[in-house]
Formats: C-alpha cells, sequence, structure tokens
C-alpha cells in the first residue's frame, strides 16, 4: 500500500466509481478504489453501448438530465474520439406506431436545442427514396423515416480508460479486493477488505460507495448503522444475433408495450437491447441472466421491423447477457421501470462533514458529472489540494489498445 491514510476511498470498479476516482485525483486528492473482481465487471459492461441524451426521457420532461447527457456527450466525443463514435439513429414510424411523426418531430426539436444547435444535434425526415437502404428495415405501411445522431461505446473499455486516467493522476487501483467492513469516526473512515488471504486494514478521511446494485449490501458493512435509501433493481437484458446493419442504429418502439428498444451494429454482428424486468433483491446481483421471456420479447421486436430476422433459427442468438440498473425511489412504486426518472441520488451519512457517500442509480453518459457532484460534496470533508487536471479536457484511451 502507497499509504494507510486516503482523502478519498471508493468501493466499486464500474464507471461511477472510476468517475469518481479520477475527479478525486484530478483535483489533487489520494485516492484508493476497491474493486473486488475486475473493472467494468458488473453493470459497467452489461449496458446497451450508448452516449447519448436520452431521447425517451423527454416524454417525462426530463429537461436537465437530457441536457446535462447531451453535454457529456460532447465532451466524449471530443476527449475520447477512439471509444466514442456518433453514429445515425433511425425512428421508423409505422401506420400503427403510437408515436406520431408529429410528436416524434417535437421531440427531436427539443433535443436539438437541448443539445447546442450543433453538427451532432441535426434531425432530419428521411425521403422515401431512402427508405431501401435502411438494412431491410421493413416498409409495408411504412410512414416517415427520421434520422438524428447520437453515439455509441464499449462500455467496458471507456471504464478501463478512466481508471487509467485517474492512475495517471496518482490514483491507486485494488482489483480482486472484497470489502469486508468499515468504521465511520471522528477521523474519518476506517475499513478493513480481503486481497488473496490477506485482510488489510486503512484509512481515508471520506469513502465513496459506488457498488451500483450491490449498494444497500455495502452499506450493511458500515457501523454506525446506515438507512438505504429505497431502490429497484431493474434487469436490462440484450441479445447478440448474426448479421451486421451497416446504416446505423434503429431506435423502434416493441410492437408488445410501446418500449423503445434498439437494434445497432456490434462487433460485427447485431446487439439489440433492451428490456426492463424487477430483479429479485433477495438474489445474488451477480447471478443475473437473461430470462427467456426477454430473449423472445427482442427477437419479436427486431423481427417486426426487419423481416430478414423473422422464423430465426436458434444457431443464429450468438450469445444474451443481462446488467442491473439502480432505480432510487420506492421499492413499492406502482409505475413500469420504463416510464420511471432517472435521476442519480447521492445520500451522505452526514449533511456537512460527510464521511460516506453513497451514489445510487447514474447514467453511463453522464458519469463524469456524477463524480464531480460528488467531489462537490465531498469537499468540506477534504484537505484543500492544488487541481492537477481537469476531467472535462483530459483524453481518454483504453490501456489495453494503447
Amino acid at each position: 500500500m502507497a499509504s494507510n491514510l486516503y482523502d478519498v476511498m471508493i468501493i466499486g470498479g464500474g464507471i461511477h466509481g472510476v468517475g469518481v476516482a479520477q475527479a478525486a485525483a484530478a483535483a489533487g486528492h489520494s485516492v484508493l478504489l476497491l474493486e473486488k473482481s475486475t473493472l467494468a465487471s458488473g453493470t459497467s459492461s452489461r449496458s446497451s453501448k450508448l452516449i447519448h441524451g436520452g431521447l425517451r426521457y423527454l416524454e417525462g420532461m426530463q429537461l436537465s438530465l437530457v441536457h446535462e447527457c447531451l453535454r457529456e456527450r460532447a465532451l466524449l466525443l471530443k476527449n475520447a474520439p477512439s471509444l466514442v463514435k456518433l453514429l445515425p439513429f433511425h425512428i421508423p414510424i409505422y401506420k400503427d406506431t403510437s408515436r406520431r411523426p408529429g410528436l416524434i418531430r417535437s421531440g427531436l426539436s427539443l433535443y436539438s436545442i437541448l443539445g447546442g444547435l450543433n453538427h451532432a444535434s441535426r434531425f432530419r425526415s428521411l425521403s422515401r427514396s431512402k427508405w431501401h437502404q435502411l438494412d431491410g428495415l421493413d416498409t409495408l405501411e411504412l410512414e416517415a423515416v427520421f434520422r438524428y445522431y447520437d453515439a455509441q461505446t464499449d462500455d467496458a473499455a471507456l471504464t478501463r480508460a478512466v481508471m487509467h486516467s485517474a492512475q495517471s493522476l496518482g490514483a491507486t487501483l485494488e482489483t480482486g479486493a472484497q470489502f469486508i467492513a468499515a468504521q465511520l469516526n471522528s477521523e474519518g473512515v476506517s475499513i478493513q477488505y480481503q486481497k488473496g488471504q490477506q485482510t488489510i486494514s486503512c484509512n481515508a478521511r471520506t469513502l465513496v460507495n459506488a457498488a451500483g446494485p450491490w449498494v444497500n449490501q455495502v452499506l450493511e458493512k458500515i457501523t454506525p448503522e446506515q438507512h438505504p435509501h429505497p431502490i429497484d433493481l431493474i434487469q436490462g437484458a440484450h441479445i447478440i444475433i448474426e448479421g451486421q446493419l451497416t446504416q446505423g442504429i434503429y431506435y423502434m418502439e416493441a410492437p408488445s408495450d410501446q418500449r423503445a428498444v434498439f437494434a445497432m451494429p456490434w462487433q460485427g454482428k447485431t446487439l439489440v437491447g433492451t428490456t426492463e424486468t424487477r430483479y429479485d433483491p433477495a438474489m445474488n446481483p451477480g447471478k443475473v441472466a437473461p430470462l427467456a421471456s426477454e430473449i423472445n420479447y427482442l427477437l419479436e421486436t427486431v423481427a417486426h421491423y426487419f423481416p430478414a430476422y423473422r422464423n430465426l433459427p436458434a444457431t443464429e442468438i450468438c450469445s444474451a447477457f443481462a446488467g442491473l440498473r439502480v432505480l432510487p425511489g420506492t421499492s413499492n412504486h406502482d409505475g413500469a421501470a420504463f416510464s420511471r426518472p432517472r435521476e442519480t441520488v447521492l445520500q451522505s451519512d452526514h449533511d456537512s462533514a460527510i464521511r460516506l457517500l453513497t451514489i445510487y442509480g447514474g447514467k453511463l453518459t453522464a458519469y463524469r458529472a456524477t463524480a464531480e457532484k460528488c467531489l462537490k460534496r465531498l469537499r468540506p470533508s477534504l484537505p484543500t489540494q492544488t487541481p492537477v487536471a481537469d476531467t472535462r479536457k483530459l483524453t481518454l484511451q483504453d490501456p489495453l489498445k494503447q
């Protein structure tokens, strides 16, 4: 160990954990991040691989969230050009599509305004003469196709890149480090974790719980007793099928429930996702796996739009994976997960001299903004340091491809 006292200690090596590590190290603080497995081994490698503003969040009038995500998308396009790529997205509107062309046009106009009316926020209606170029999209009763732009990434590679950036600024990473317990005290936090056969103790001025689906399990190991924020764990499944889309990404309305489902090119094949299924909180988050009903739902949706995928042989399904999203709120919420707000909740042990900060929820796209908010909350508990970098300007590259 480089030190027995850190300014900021973080539990969880997903995108939000590494984001906090980068922000804290950039601010000049000593940082240790503990990850029980490997970086991005949980939700941060099982997302829909999108860096986007969240067009569908406009339906819930979550304007500030969309604006923040579009701002962060612009930064990632600039700072991580090898990891984040702008791609055309297509929204087909059929005779029976619930969201009519006027509504889509209005939504895209607002999306463009929130995105700053730049080249990345442009959109247009695709002329009928171009429809035949859209990867075999069914044109029967097709009334309109809108094209706009958002971005795609390799989520695991992005997580590695952010941690690599944090390490270049002085942060320390411990993988294979199982958190055992923590005690809050007048000086900060005392932490114990296991690495191999060794139990290691160290101290920190502040502790950030960025454990994702395991967030409340971590809280149970902290004394004095912490009161967890109510959450729902929402399972999102994806399938990878044979065939490659060459014209971009398709934003489809699932025929059974009108949810948004994406079909996109991915590593020479087609990725389709995602679902939103409540996950039993009593089950181990590490055991999450796609349900047969979810796979069928995704197959039915992509086949509805692309005739080539109708009667798809089982051998054409290359793989399937699922991740868990944390939705803060109340576990008794009666609304569908699709319609729930996507706010991020930062819960602290104290209003002023914070020793423990817990991250509930969060978007892949907005990880940097969330990290900066965390650091702002922690600042009164941290020593004054001279910043060494600005996270808005740091170049990101996957260390495995350097």
